[in-house]
């Protein structure tokens, strides 16, 4: 296994450029990732997001185990970048009258416990928002905050499986497959926060913020996509197609003499231009066996074993070139350790390395959304567990010494709290 070469130190963004949610206050009660998602792209653009995490161990991911450094893990340092961290034991009423003033300065809510919880503590949209008419409040679930199936509990993997996204997803000849990264986690964070920014938009219009959902099973069937809307026109179900949707003999993994890469030809015009081009056999444009893209799916094993076979013959690098200089769309299929290390990852600047509190240093993967008038902030890395806390009760609500330290006597922020 290749090293991976040390991560540059980012280069700081222009210190005259604005942020695009500059002055925003988001008060995370999230853990996890669909919610710590969706607030750190708030944060990564400028709003000041105070993370909430119970001082006893705080968010479950501070002990994935994939990977850690400094004492935290790959998980928790890739979800929490640019926030600040406090710690509430939300048990103690002390505790919850904190997060009452914090909410009540705040713009932005967003949580992701399970139902009733933040009913329980008196910290529900309908408890906070008289006192904060312009709050927008998000709330996070598996199922939804309301009907019979809100008191579920439910995570990524389990709303794949009931949606019938995973069942589009492996071989035919194979069980169905969870994706890997948590896709549906990911995308319920990212729409999260397109809702979010909706709703601060309406707010300027109307004059208050709303209450707004998102719910995981919700996006797992919309990610179903034409794949689901398919079904609702002709009532087929549909399958499994791996590598290549609908059983394209043209789209998929293929095999050179040294190693596999990924082409996607789907259409007429790529098809013959592979072909001919590429592949020097214009017979099977003419082939009626393969003449239309219908008669390809037809005959799809026929055709991929010939298109297999004359791949095979040279290496990966000649068939790359070639169809590069045809504009085939191809890539190579490659490990995380080759994607990571690959010109694309270099030349784009999407890795970095950020200063940590105690590694010194920690790997950072760049926010993928690009702005040219206000560009992400520059990184800070995830928050020590309370690392915060004193600041935020200062800042923010004006307390002084005497009274964290008569506040902290209670248990609010944590048994053996003494972080400054």
């Amino acid at each position: 296994m290749a090293a991976m070469p040390p991560l540059p130190e980012r280069m700081p963004r222009s210190k005259d450029a604005p942020t695009a949610l500059e002055n925003l206050l988001v008060v995370d009660f999230t853990r996890v990732v669909a919610g710590p998602a969706c607030t750190q792209s708030l944060a990564d653009f400028g709003a000041e997001v105070i993370k909430i995490e119970n001082p006893e161990g705080g968010d479950d991911t501070r002990a994935y185990e994939h990977a850690e450094i400094g004492g935290e893990s790959a998980a928790y340092l890739s979800l929490n970048r640019n926030k600040l961290g406090i710690t509430l034991d939300l048990t103690v009423p002390d505790a919850r009258d904190v997060a009452r003033e914090l909410i009540q300065g705040a713009d932005v809510v967003v949580e992701n416990f399970s139902a009733g919880v933040m009913e329980k503590f008196g910290l529900d949209y309908n408890s906070v928002a008289p006192s904060n008419p312009r709050l927008v409040y998000c709330s996070i679930s598996a199922y939804g905050r309301k009907g019979p199936f809100a008191l579920r509990p439910g995570f990524d993997p389990i709303t794949q499986a009931e949606s019938g996204f995973m069942s589009l997803n492996g071989f035919p000849d194979g069980p169905p497959v969870r994706t890997g990264p948590p896709i549906v986690d990911m995308a319920t964070g990212m729409s999260a926060c397109n809702a979010i920014l909706f709703a601060l938009l309406a707010r300027e219009r109307i004059g208050h913020g709303q209450h707004v959902e998102v719910a995981l099973f919700d996006i797992a069937m919309a990610m179903t996509g034409f794949y689901g809307m398919a079904y609702l026109i002709n009532g087929s179900n549909p399958g499994r197609y791996g590598n290549s949707p609908n059983g394209s003999p043209s789209v998929g993994v293929y095999e050179a003499s040294d190693g596999p890469f990924y082409i996607a030809c789907a259409n007429d015009r790529l098809y013959r231009r592979l072909v001919t081009e590429v592949l020097n056999r214009p017979d099977l444009t003419t082939d009626r066996r393969f003449a239309t893209r219908r008669e390809r799916s037809a005959n799809k094993e026929q055709l991929r074993a010939i298109i297999a076979e004359a791949f095979s013959r040279d290496r990966l690098e000649n068939w790359m070139a070639k169809m590069k200089a045809a504009n085939i769309p191809v890539g190579y299929l490659r490990t995380v350790e080759q994607g990571f290390n690959a010109p694309e990852a270099r030349e784009r600047h999407r890795l970095s390395r950020i200063p940590h509190a105690l590694a010194g240093f920690v790997p950072n993967i760049e926010t993928p959304l690009g702005m040219s008038l206000t560009p992400a902030v520059d990184p800070i890395a995830a928050p020590l567990l309370g690392e915060h806390t004193k600041d935020v009760l200062c800042r923010h609500l004006g307390y002084d010494d005497n009274r964290i330290a008569a506040l902290a006597a209670t248990g609010a922020l944590g048994k053996d709290w003494s972080r400054g």
